[in-house]
């Protein structure tokens, strides 16, 4: 396949399917630049894997029900016609010995054709897949499929030399039955040339631990279902593999969010996980819901599209869709420079200026929605949206900060949410970003030839404002008074206009 160089960044839609040892899938994706959004995402759990370890071949039943869905995916692309379409398969396909004849089925009765990825490709798809959604990634990157297990460093957004493992839930399927003491040996024995992967951090791709981190969200009650970048330490994790290890078939299926299908896997997942935190000596565990599709796709980017950060890009495309100017966000982040000095400190200045300019690009998401619930809603799109490149903590930081922006108290919808995620210190850092940018957008009509005629800053425990000659009356009136003793409160400052 080529680049995307020769399409900038104009939007436009890619397909990939993903034929893997569980499930076969496919996404449509639609790009905006960087910004990448899943507008289609279906998946069959064929299976195909299923009895690879036993035969040495692809399951019957799994090559029917692979087939169909292949069928379907080829239609949808046909209708869709996206500007690219990759078609991948991983380690059940690659080890089969009917490996190729599945291919060549495929190719003659669907007419597309399938890209079988070595060991070493699908670690390094996996782990540019981890680097696609959280740029700063460091530490291994993991990804189980149903047959195999796949591990590549992550450093420096860089992908380093990777390994595959027979590791996947079907690769581990034992006649005598499910015994955790001798599978418990199995593992560690196949997880013995791992030992050179040794770090903190694990970054975790597949079906199965996505389903691992659901569960442990149910048990904790967690109140944000997003598993992407969702973090829990190692020995949380063990503690929950162990959990879900000992449990009978019945009891997982009668968990929510779990398949029947995902179900049979789940307690080898979970034992692969244990053995991992024990070789690698792990420290934390984050899920990412990024891997092989978004690697292909984010290889296909131009350098200088795919060096842009995915959270800003998200951000900007979003604001975006509801007709902002296209420098006032800019405008707006130099504005409120001086007044974010005197708010709480931040921990890392440096992405305190990303999320800034991310509250900047969405300044204007509310201006097509109800006023009477512009709020709430304004809260729950930025809580949620499909954005990567961002904690939990920052999706809350955000949604904190538009909520302010768009008149909300400081009791913000979903406080339990709130106040689960972010300190004292972080809310009133968010509220004072979002009065801030109320206030540069009220006072200026939301026109950055406006706003220049305008300055604030805050000097001896006072907020001054001031204008350019000539514009006090334009731009300092009563509606910019209440706003600016909004924020003067909140950061408990004098006021002078």
């Amino acid at each position: 396949m080529t680049g995307l160089a020769e399409t900038a960044d104009a939007p436009h839609e890619i397909a990939v399917i993903d034929i893997g040892s569980n499930s076969v899938r496919l996404v449509l994706y639609r790009l905006e630049g960087r910004a990448i959004w899943t507008v289609f995402n279906e998946k069959v759990l064929a299976g195909l894997g299923r009895d690879l370890a036993a035969t040495g071949r692809l399951s019957e039943e799994g090559v029917t029900a692979a087939l169909i869905a292949l069928k379907r995916f080829a239609a949808v692309i046909e209708g869709v016609r996206p500007a690219q379409t990759f078609v991948a398969a991983t380690a059940a396909v690659r080890e089969a010995r009917d490996g190729p004849d599945f291919c060549g089925r495929v190719a003659a009765e669907t007419g597309l054709v399938i890209r079988i990825l070595t060991g070493a490709e699908e670690a390094h798809y996996s782990a540019l897949g981890v680097l696609a959604g959280i740029p700063d990634a460091e530490g291994v990157s993991a990804d189980m499929g149903g047959a195999s297990l796949e591990l590549a460093r992550v450093s420096g957004g860089k992908v380093g030399p990777g390994i595959t493992l027979p590791l996947g839930p079907f690769a581990l399927v034992d006649p005598k039955g499910f015994d955790t003491a001798r599978l418990r040996e199995t593992i560690a024995r196949r997880l013995k040339p791992a030992g050179d992967y040794r770090n903190d951090h694990l970054y975790a791709v597949g079906g199965a631990w996505r389903s691992l981190a659901q569960v442990h969200m149910g048990l904790i009650d967690y109140p944000l279902h997003i598993v992407h970048q969702y973090e829990i330490s190692a020995d949380t994790a063990r503690e929950t593999a162990r959990l879900i290890a000992r449990q009978s078939k019945s009891s997982l299926d009668k968990m929510p969010g779990i398949s029947k299908k995902r179900a049979e896997t789940l307690p080898y997942a979970a034992l692969v996980l244990e053995g991992l935190i024990d070789r690698l000596d792990l420290k934390r565990i984050t899920v990412s819901a990024w891997g092989v599709r978004e690697g292909l796709l984010f290889e296909a980017l131009n350098d200088e599209t795919a060096a842009t950060d995915p959270l800003l890009a998200g951000c900007q495309a979003l604001g975006a869709r509801q007709g902002i100017s296209p420098t006032l966000p800019g405008a707006l982040n130099a504005w409120i420079g001086r007044l974010l000095a005197a708010a709480p400190g931040s921990d890392d200045p440096a992405r305190d200026a990303v999320l800034t300019a991310a509250a900047c690009n969405l300044a204007d998401l509310g201006a097509r929605l109800h006023p009477d619930h512009r709020t709430e809603l304004v809260f729950d799109q930025i809580l949620r949206a499909p954005i990567p490149g961002q904690t939990h903590a920052e999706r809350a930081y955000l949604a904190c900060a538009l909520n302010a922006r768009y008149g909300g108290g400081a009791a913000t919808p979903q406080p339990a949410t709130v106040s689960r995620l972010l300190t004292d210190e972080q809310r009133l850092r968010a509220r004072t970003l979002g009065l801030a940018i109320r206030l540069a957008c009220d006072l200026s009509g939301r026109s950055p030839q406006l706003l220049a005629n305008a300055g604030a800053t805050v000097e001896k425990g006072v907020l001054k404002l001031t204008a350019t000659d000539g514009y006090a009356d334009v731009l300092l009136g009563e509606q910019t008074r209440k706003r600016a003793k909004a924020l003067a409160d909140a950061l408990e400052l004098g006021l002078s206009i």
